[in-house]
Parts: structure tokens; sequence; C-alpha cells
């Protein structure tokens, strides 16, 4: 059995924010695919592991007994105490690694996924409330953007568990109407990313979701 197994699937960049750190700290996992169209998130099983319903689940097999874990900033936090990996150097960084966290998970990625699922699985581009959330979620870029200006990584001069979470759906621009030439320092920032000794991109680290029998999207 593997230290870690991660409920996931590749769509989800919430799970991919964990599968990314777990590969990039050379973590002994497995992923354990989550078949999230076909509803098994809604399931009495699912919900069991997970009273929220959501994808990603982290389970650590510990010696003495399981600790279960989802929310992936939750996790995130969990794990860099864990490897001791993209946490903070001081008491200053782990409070601006957790107000990027929190913006993340509130002006950016909620309105950012949302629209995606709309739009990309949905085929609901042009409903009014897609656009608004794709409006949202282009303010939240603007800010990244201007932030990246001066700075390597978000938080901090080093990557952190910040820079993980809030790139979780970047790396899918064309699904998130997201025109990378417009944001040069983003652009940079992932490409920064991507140079980290263990990086791999979702479709590497996790199974689909999608069920290829019954698949439209």
């Amino acid at each position: 059995m593997t230290d870690f197994t991660l409920d996931c699937f590749l769509e989800s960049g919430n799970a991919y924010k964990v599968a990314l750190m777990l590969e990039l700290c050379g973590a002994d996992w497995a992923p354990r695919r989550v078949a999230f169209f076909t509803g098994q998130t809604r399931s009495e099983e699912f919900r069991s592991l997970n009273v929220m319903g959501e994808a990603p689940v982290l389970t650590h097999h510990k010696a003495d007994s399981d600790i279960v874990l989802s929310q992936s900033g939750a996790i995130l936090d969990y794990l860099s105490r864990e490897f001791d990996r993209f946490g903070p150097a001081n008491e200053d960084e782990r409070r601006e690694i957790l107000r990027w966290l929190f913006w993340d998970n509130h002006k950016q990625t909620s309105y950012m996924a949302t629209y995606r699922f709309m739009s990309h699985f949905q085929n609901k581009t042009d409903d009014p409330v897609a656009q608004f959330f794709h409006a949202r979620a282009v303010n939240a870029w603007k800010v990244l953007e201007a932030r990246l200006k001066d700075h390597d990584f978000v938080a901090s001069g080093h990557p952190t568990i910040a820079d993980l979470s809030i790139c979780g759906y970047l790396f899918w621009p064309d699904q998130i109407g997201m025109d990378v030439n417009a944001y040069p320092n983003i652009a940079a920032w992932l490409d920064r990313i991507s140079a980290l000794p263990g990086f791999k991109r979702p479709e590497q680290l996790m199974p689909s979701g999608i069920d290829p029998a019954t698949a439209t999207a």
C-alpha cells in the first residue's frame, strides 16, 4: 500500500493542486478515480468519506490509523508540514501564504472553475450566469498579473503552496476563456512552476472522471 491515496479526477483543478504537490514532494502516492460526471460524489459511499461531496480527498495511511482530509487548501497545508516543502520560512510568510490561499479559493478558483464547468462541459458559454463568473475570473487574473509584475512567486521569493493552489486551473487557458497573451506575467510564472523538478500536467497524474462509454464532453 502507498503512503497516500488521492481520490481525484484529471478534470478537477482542485484535485490537480494536490496531485502536483504530492508529485513535487516525491510522495509515495496513488490516484483513485472519482467518476464525477456520473455522480459518484453524490453517492452515499463517497459522502461517508467526505460529507461535502467533493474531490479531492486525501487519505494518509498511517501505522495506527488513516488520516482523511478534504479541501485542497487544507490538504496542501498538511502536506507542506509533512514534507517540509513549499511552506513558509517564517510567520510573515505564513500569513502571506494564507492570504493568497484564501484569495484563490474565494476570488479566483470559485469563479473560474464554475465558469469552466458551465462553458466547457455544459456548453453554456453564452449563459449570462457563466459570463458573470468569467468576468469575476478576469478581475482575479488582473490582480494576479499585477502581483507577479515584481514577484517571481506569489507569496514569497520561493514557490509555496499558494502558487500550487492558484495555478490549479490556469494550465487550461482555452477552457477558462483566458487569453494568455494578455497576461505575460502569469504566463512567465506558469513557466517557472512548470520548470520545478518533478512537475507534471494533470493528465500525467490522474485518471479521467468521464466515463468513455457515455462521454459527450
